[in-house]
């Protein structure tokens, strides 16, 4: 049995997964306040969510929810001695958009990022599996791609857009090699703040 915790964007969402078997599922969409309701949400799971290991959204997302979930999910590991992994938002992303729409062969992941810009990144089919490196980009500068899903498709794209966010019960989407991330932020972008010479 695996608790999956996701809080990288405005979703919070905690699931039990045996195999590719959803036991159990709490999600609500809370733009704010993952803090305040992650731990009730996994208490609402059976058996107040104990597992045998712990994955986690590593990000990119907002910076206080992923901060949020690898928290918990460390937390938790540690009382319970079990292993803590992690995934992307991205790969989960694209696991569930080809789940959705299986004929396509690959597409661009985009989503909200700071200051203006957008986190992208494009991944292939049938393998799942990333196509080029997560990147922070302008809207403008993101180049064209005729399938676009996440929550920002409509900024960066005229084709076909698929508006998607992650949810912790389509973790069985993603194959084993894309959920064993080690459990540390991945923020998508260098931090703002510089340190003094």
């Amino acid at each position: 049995m695996i608790l999956v915790i996701e809080t990288a964007t405005t979703a919070c969402s905690v699931a039990l997964i045996e195999g590719d078997r959803v036991i159990a599922h709490v999600h609500e969409d809370v733009a704010r306040g993952h803090a305040e309701r992650l731990v009730p949400m996994i208490a609402e799971l059976p058996g107040g969510g104990r597992a045998d290991a712990v994955l986690v959204n590593c990000g990119p997302g907002s910076f206080t929810g992923v901060r949020v979930g690898l928290a918990a999910a460390k937390a938790l590991g540690l009382a319970w001695g079990v292993p803590v992994l992690g995934y992307s938002t991205h790969a989960l992303l694209a696991a569930t958009l080809f789940d959705r729409q299986p004929e396509a062969a690959e597409a661009l992941i985009a989503i909200e990022g700071g200051h203006g810009e957008v986190f992208v990144q494009t991944f292939a089919n049938r393998p799942l599996r990333a196509l080029d490196a997560l990147q922070s980009l302008p809207p403008a500068d993101v180049l064209h791609h005729p399938l676009v899903a996440g929550s920002a498709a409509a900024r960066i794209s005229a084709g076909d857009t698929v508006s998607i966010a992650p949810d912790a019960r389509n973790i069985y989407l993603l194959p084993e090699d894309l959920r064993r991330r080690p459990a540390t932020a991945l923020y998508g972008r260098a931090p703002d703040a510089k340190p003094n010479p």
